[in-house]
């Protein structure tokens, strides 16, 4: 039974488009019932009325939502957390909840376009902090399957870019035929240099592309948003991952460094990110990738010496924190 706030809240949603099927999906009744509360049947007050099965969770969610502004924490994360204390209900009213603390969303402004398998990974870097403790995140997205691969960095200097592409090749077991960059000066020297579209890229990636085999390319000036598929995906990165990590770690009084952010976004693309159903393809990532890697380039069989070094980076292994033991951070981890 809903009360008014309920009611007024289902109105509204059928007045932004909503259709009937989405919001029993959505509120976890039938079609039926959503229609006669729509018709203008009363809502019912709660008072006597056991609690719904949101309920014992709504103060943690307030709490959460205090956490990370003012950033935001995406639904689809916040059930999950709640599912692990003990909530049966479905994302829908988790999102009806938080919908009145979240702030307005801007326009989506990403053009998407679909890529045959194998032709084209997209790259980026995300910024989440400047300054005395930087810290960025390398993002590569194939563009058929969706499959991402994140890197967090201190810096985003041509040798990083380098080093996180040959991680991000051996991630997905293959190589694309291109990479489509921003106009970043770790990545071009000078556009046009050698006429129309004819650029000059980094001596290290020009020498990275030979070696493996792939073609840089570069957005247009003013034009970042061709390379839809990775922003779309630094949006989920951010709010899905980021957030509610560093906000968990943040109310402890720690900082979320760049090595404790590697090992656990490595477990948040295995076991979520690329896990997902994803909204564009409605596909998985993970079992797209499969179908993407046997139309990838093989990957070379030693890894190039450039400028007199191997561009490939150790794999992260925790150490152990200046601010609190290791310990501390996996205590705060495991229930997130």
């Amino acid at each position: 039974m809903l009360n008014q706030e309920e009611v007024v809240e289902m109105r509204v949603r059928v007045k932004r488009g909503e259709s009937i099927r989405q919001l029993a999906q959505a509120m976890g009744m039938s079609r039926n019932t959503v229609r006669r509360y729509l018709r203008g049947a009363k809502a019912q007050r709660r008072a006597s009325v056991r609690p719904g099965k949101l309920d014992p969770f709504k103060a943690y969610l307030l709490e959460r939502i205090a956490q990370a502004r003012p950033d935001w924490i995406a639904a689809t994360v916040l059930t999950r957390e709640i599912a692990e204390r003990g909530y049966e209900g479905g994302v829908g009213m988790v999102k009806a909840f938080i919908r009145a603390h979240k702030p307005v969303p801007r326009p989506d402004p990403v053009v998407r376009f679909e890529t045959a398998p194998g032709v084209q990974m997209q790259a980026d870097f995300v910024v989440f902090r400047r300054r005395q403790s930087p810290l960025l995140a390398f993002v590569a997205t194939l563009g058929y399957s969706r499959a991402s691969f994140v890197r967090f960095t201190t810096d985003e200097g041509a040798d990083t870019v380098d080093a996180c592409l040959v991680q991000a090749f051996e991630y997905f077991g293959g190589v694309p035929r291109e990479v489509l960059f921003d106009n970043a000066k770790s990545v071009i020297i000078t556009r046009d240099a050698y006429g129309v579209g004819l650029h000059r890229f980094h001596a290290g990636l020009l020498d990275l592309a030979n070696a493996y085999g792939f073609t840089p390319r570069v957005c247009r000036p003013y034009r970042a948003r061709t390379k839809g598929k990775v922003e779309r995906f630094n949006r989920y990165l951010r709010e899905g991952f980021y957030v509610p990590l560093r906000s968990r770690l943040q109310w402890a009084g720690l900082l979320l460094d760049a090595g404790t952010a590697n090992v656990e976004v490595a477990r948040w693309l295995r076991e979520v990110a690329n896990a997902r159903v994803h909204g564009s393809t409605q596909q998985v990532p993970a079992e797209r990738l499969i179908e993407e890697r046997a139309a990838l380039l093989p990957l070379p069989r030693s890894v190039p010496m450039l400028g007199g070094m191997a561009v490939k980076l150790a794999v992260p292994t925790p150490t152990e924190s200046i601010q609190h033991p290791l310990a501390v951070y996996r205590q705060l981890l495991a229930v997130a």
